[in-house]
Formats: C-alpha cells, sequence, structure tokens
C-alpha cells in the first residue's frame, strides 16, 4: 500500500512539475524597433543573469529592427545597436514584427520615431500582447487617440512612459509634507526639436511628463512663448494651479524644477537612470495594469499639442478642449 502511495505522489510530482516551471518562467518580451540607445540599456538590465524583484519576471529575447531613414539619429543607429543585441545579448533578430509576436508574451515598442508607432502597435494590440510604448506614444494626438482606442478595443493592455516619471526624487517630491499640497510647478528639461513631429513630441515630452507626474491631469489652457534657444509653455488647472514647461535649446539642460505648496516650496529632482521604468514596466506585464493612465497621458499630449497651436497663434492661450476636439475630428474622419 505505502509503495503504491508513493508511487503515485511521483507521477503526481511529473504531471505538476512542468507547471510549476513554466509559472516560475520569465515572460518573453520583444522589441519593436532597435534605432535608440534604450534598448540597449534595457536589455543590459533585463538579461542581466544577477536581477532580483520584479526585473527577474521579463527577459528580452527577440527583436524587429525597425528604423527610420529620414531621421539622422535613427538610421545612423540602427545597424550598431543591431549588432549589439544579437552579438553581445545573444537576442534573435527577426524580419518582421508578425514574426516577433510568435516568440514573445509582452512588446516594448521602442522605435525613437513615433509616427509609425500607430502602425507598429496595431498587430500588437490585436495580438493581445501586453505593450510598453516608449516616448513619444505617437507623432501626433490623432494617432495618440487611436492607439488606446485600439488598446480598449481589443483588450490589451497598454501604457506608454518616459523614464523622468519614475525617478526616486519625483517621487519623494508629491510625499514631503514640508511642502505639502502642491499647487503650482515649474519644471526646466532639454527641449531640442525634430521636423517631424510637433515641437515638444521629440524631447520635450520628457520635462512635461515631469510636469504631469507632478500636478496630474486637469489643464484648461496652454500659452506659449518661444525664442531660438527657449521655450516657455504654461498651463492654468481647473482648481487654478499653474504649471510651467521651460524647454532648454542654449545653454546648461538639464532636468529639474521647483514645486510650490501649502507648506512650502522645494525642489523637484532630474533623472533617476532607467531601472526604475524598467522595474515599472514589469510589474505592469505581469499585472496588466499601467502605472499611468490612458486619460493622462492623451492629456499630456494634448497640452504639448496645444503648445504647438498657441506658437501658430502668437502665444495667445488656447484651450485644451479645443485641441482635443480637433485631434478626435481627424480620427472620426480617417474611419469615414
Amino acid at each position: 500500500m505505502r509503495s503504491i502511495l508513493v508511487a503515485g505522489l511521483a507521477a503526481l510530482c511529473l504531471v505538476l512539475a512542468p507547471h510549476a516551471s513554466a509559472q516560475d518562467a520569465p515572460l518573453k518580451a520583444g522589441i519593436i524597433g532597435l534605432d535608440t540607445s534604450h534598448v540597449v540599456a534595457f536589455t543590459k538590465i533585463l538579461n542581466n543573469p544577477k536581477k532580483e524583484g520584479p526585473l527577474a519576471d521579463v527577459k528580452i529575447v527577440a527583436a524587429f529592427p525597425a528604423g527610420s531613414p529620414d531621421i539622422p539619429s535613427s538610421a545612423d543607429r540602427l545597424a550598431g545597436f543591431t549588432k549589439t543585441l544579437r552579438e553581445e545579448y545573444q537576442v534573435e533578430i527577426v524580419d518582421s514584427i508578425d514574426a516577433l509576436l510568435k516568440k514573445v508574451d509582452v512588446v516594448f515598442l521602442e522605435s525613437v520615431d513615433g509616427r509609425p508607432h500607430l502602425e507598429q502597435a496595431r498587430p500588437v494590440l490585436a495580438a493581445g500582447k501586453p505593450l510598453f510604448i516608449d516616448k513619444p506614444v505617437a507623432g501626433s494626438l490623432a494617432d495618440a487617440l487611436e492607439i488606446y482606442a485600439l488598446a480598449e478595443k481589443h483588450k490589451t493592455p497598454c501604457f506608454s512612459s518616459s523614464s523622468l516619471r519614475f525617478g526616486a526624487a519625483m517621487a519623494a517630491v508629491k510625499g514631503d509634507a514640508k511642502i505639502g499640497d502642491i499647487v503650482g510647478a515649474t519644471i526646466h528639461a532639454p527641449c531640442s526639436l525634430e521636423p517631424h513631429h510637433p515641437d515638444l513630441f521629440w524631447y520635450g515630452v520628457h520635462g512635461v511628463e515631469m510636469l504631469y507626474t507632478v500636478l496630474g491631469t486637469g489643464c484648461q489652457t496652454v500659452s506659449r512663448t518661444q525664442t531660438k534657444g527657449t521655450d516657455v509653455v504654461t498651463g492654468v488647472w481647473k482648481d487654478g494651479r499653474v504649471g510651467t514647461f521651460r524647454g532648454i535649446r542654449e545653454g546648461k539642460a538639464d532636468y529639474g524644477g521647483v514645486a510650490y505648496g501649502t507648506k512650502g516650496i522645494g525642489p523637484i529632482g532630474g533623472y533617476g537612470g532607467y531601472e526604475p521604468l524598467v522595474v515599472e514596466v514589469c510589474k505592469f506585464f505581469k499585472s496588466g495594469k499601467s502605472p499611468v493612465s490612458a486619460e493622462e497621458t492623451i492629456e499630456l499630449f494634448t497640452f504639448m499639442e496645444a503648445a504647438d497651436e498657441s506658437k501658430r497663434q502668437g502665444g495667445k492661450p488656447v484651450t485644451m478642449e479645443s485641441v482635443l476636439a480637433k485631434a478626435k475630428a481627424e480620427l472620426a474622419a480617417r474611419s469615414k
């Protein structure tokens, strides 16, 4: 009787063991776009055999090397980053997004150019693969709206963020009792321009992400002043808070700012490396719950598009509502 029981338990262990190991195995991640330094930085973090915590739940296994020939910072770096992933990190390089999706559980969309993001995201979302989209989420506000509409349609988890959102110094500001409730903020950050993107989408997005991390949603009007070396964009929130982004192209450029609170005024920390973002992405891939809502990302891109509209109108304040309505009308026209 005892031998029968032992044999039965052994058989049960053989049946359960593959399931246990499958559960413990890291998620297989793929990358679309190999024209940004982020792909090497992220792969170095996630394919480190000594990684711990949420980072241990994800491994980069395959990549599709998309790039943009009309953007030098894409075309000039694509081959080098592709070679690094293949030779140093043993990442399999595939020839299409469809081929990538057959090999992975989750996807990093890393193309440095926001314009192709919609078409690159479309098959991923349709396949139900959780998707992280690096900045900028898209090359236009209408495209951003469509990406999130597709994510909702296919019930596929999706989020986008700059790495500046998740640094420890950013989190410390919002919980600082010496500052109290934040009633306004000023952010400064680099703001190089790229002719194929709305002005702030290309690099100013980092600073705007910081502004929204501190203030949250609710901006109603935006006005912009621009010179050759500087942009100053001011938003007025519905509760009276004022947020300002100073984009720097001349002189010393760095990330930082000031938070104005009910109890005090304090500094807003800058760049804290890529790992805090990658940790949040790994948590998202496991849980399916985004740390940044679609509503907030759409609003911060509306803020940046409103800055362009204010520029076109000579710096006059423009409403966020009017800019969003224009983008929604553009999206609606596509479906006709």
